[in-house]
């Protein structure tokens, strides 16, 4: 081979090696956003309840619909990513959910705006697991497809707790609409700049589209998922066991349908790898035991520690910090140490931090909860990362959509089940506070819904009896939150030590896939 030639082949590589980088720029971009719109909504709630006027069923729906529906879609989206293309899916996705964004913005009504968030919730669902298949596709070098998740993976983490300090700097600003409209322009961008630089993947073989398993994953997730959510608020019910019937039957038939299938929407073979079932439960159970706290603990700063939104949103970062530093070296650390003995660190050190939170109290200093929210950051980045690289590095790179998938729905029914089991630790606990014996029955109720509807409900007293009142929720509202870091943390540690067996022997890829 000639110098020139040499010259022209080392020039190729760059190039193709720098388009790959740039690809990655344009995929974490739709991750970055799917996860600020998972969290903005939560500071928005109030300025949004006194303009829509919504029940407190109708409130709900408002903020359990967007991810009811990514959880039930995204096995689905991940499998017609894999026969479609999971560029043209990322991409009409992402073109959907700037266009649903705007209509969320302007809902005139709660029964529109929920319709809304269940749209988003569809556009979210084709983000997801297109961009993790993306990656498993574009970066055919382990060491670099490690970088490229750990990347992908503190974006996420950062998008997570970027939400609320967003949210909190518009809503000082603007209406509660403009923390949709921020996603427009995101949209464009991604949508333009995705065309030109993003490789089209699928898989060629893959079959048909199995539409009664899109609609069994649908009906079953939901299901389940809502049951849970309804025993943790309003206790079993009639309803509530329907739900979790057909939910589980749902389930139950999607499953025994897909070993059926010539082509499944999911194969179920997937599970047998121990590494991938291993790394699929250990996000679940992850993601169980830290929403408990990450959904209390903006409460905690604002309604009992009295903090602005946008403050309470800057007090999280810590933990964006930590899992964005360890997120990108978690690929590196695993090849040295060994994919078992980096993820069981970092789960059991978020164990370690969730257990540290059992003893605070309403006068707890920062240094404590910022030190604690930090290690929990430091443990979830390098635990997630490896945890995804072992599930896309399982599978082969036609089933990248299907694997991806299944780590994202760990997740998200790990954060459903987290905030309805451990939100009804907190609740439970919350509710067992005595209000001043004269204080009127309905605004005892209203107190005892929630720690925001015991301040509400005390603006209508005088002051003592209000400061007494809003004092008794609050100590009730701590011990519930000591209660359920009690319960992540040992759920955590016992993560950790499942992780050490499950994933004996598990390592992540060296060679160069061809």
């Amino acid at each position: 081979m000639s110098r020139t030639e040499q010259l022209m082949k080392a020039k190729g590589a760059e190039g193709k090696s720098q388009g790959r980088w740039i690809a990655l720029s344009v995929l974490v971009l739709a991750v970055l956003l799917v996860a600020v719109d998972a969290t903005v909504l939560g500071l928005a709630t109030p300025s949004l309840s006194e303009d829509l006027k919504p029940s407190g069923t109708q409130l709900l729906w408002i903020g359990d619909i967007y991810s009811f529906v990514i959880a039930g879609l995204l096995v689905s989206m991940g499998s017609l990513g894999d026969r479609i293309g999971r560029k043209k899916l990322l991409l009409v996705g992402a073109a959907a959910f700037g266009a649903v964004s705007v209509l969320n913005a302007y809902a005139t009504s709660p029964e529109m705006m929920i319709l809304a968030r269940a749209l988003l919730g569809v556009a979210g669902a084709t983000l997801m697991p297109s961009t993790l298949a993306l990656i498993r596709n574009i970066f055919h070098d382990p060491k670099e497809r490690s970088l490229a998740i750990g990347i992908w993976g503190a974006t996420a983490s950062a998008g997570a707790a970027v939400g609320p300090v967003v949210g909190g700097a518009l809503l000082q600003h603007f209406w509660w609409g403009s923390v949709f409209l921020i996603n427009l322009p995101v949209m464009i961008v991604l949508v333009i700049v995705g065309i030109k630089l993003l490789p089209e993947s699928k898989n060629a073989v893959a079959g048909p589209w199995d539409l009664f398993s899109v609609g069994l994953s649908l009906v079953g997730i939901i299901g389940v998922v809502y049951a849970v959510k309804q025993v943790a608020t309003h206790g079993m019910g009639w309803e509530v066991w329907a739900a979790a019937v057909i939910g589980a039957g749902a389930l139950y038939t999607f499953v025994r349908r897909q070993f059926t299938l010539t082509a499944p929407l999911l194969d179920m073979r997937l599970f047998r790898h121990r590494g991938f079932s291993g790394a699929v439960l250990a996000d679940l159970l992850t993601v169980f035991g830290l929403s408990g706290l990450v959904f209390f603990l903006s409460q905690f700063l604002q309604l009992v520690q009295g903090r602005e939104p946008l403050e309470a949103g800057l007090a999280e970062l810590p933990a964006a910090v930590g899992a964005v530093v360890t997120g990108l070296v978690a690929g590196k650390c695993a090849r040295k140490y060994g994919v078992r003995v980096i993820v069981t660190a970092g789960l059991a050190a978020i164990g370690v931090a969730l257990a540290a939170l059992t003893v605070i109290h309403k006068e707890t200093g920062y240094p404590l909860l910022g030190a604690a929210l930090l290690v929990v950051g430091l443990g979830a980045g390098f635990s997630f990362t490896v945890t995804a690289d072992v599930i896309l590095s399982s599978v082969p790179k036609e089933q990248a959509g299907s694997a991806s998938a299944v780590s994202e729905t760990a997740y998200e029914l790990g954060a459903a089940l987290g905030i309805a089991l451990l939100g009804s630790v907190v609740t439970g606990v919350y509710q067992s506070f005595t209000a001043p014996a004269s204080v009127s029955g309905p605004l005892v109720g209203a107190a005892h819904e929630s720690l925001g509807g015991a301040v509400e409900a005390a603006k209508t007293l005088d002051p003592q009896t209000a400061h007494q009142m809003v004092g008794a929720a609050q100590e009730a509202f701590v011990d519930g939150l000591r209660l359920a870091s009690g319960v992540g943390a040992a759920v955590l540690l016992a993560t950790a030590a499942a992780a050490w067996f499950l994933l004996k022997g598990q390592e992540l890829q060296d060679g160069i896939e061809h």
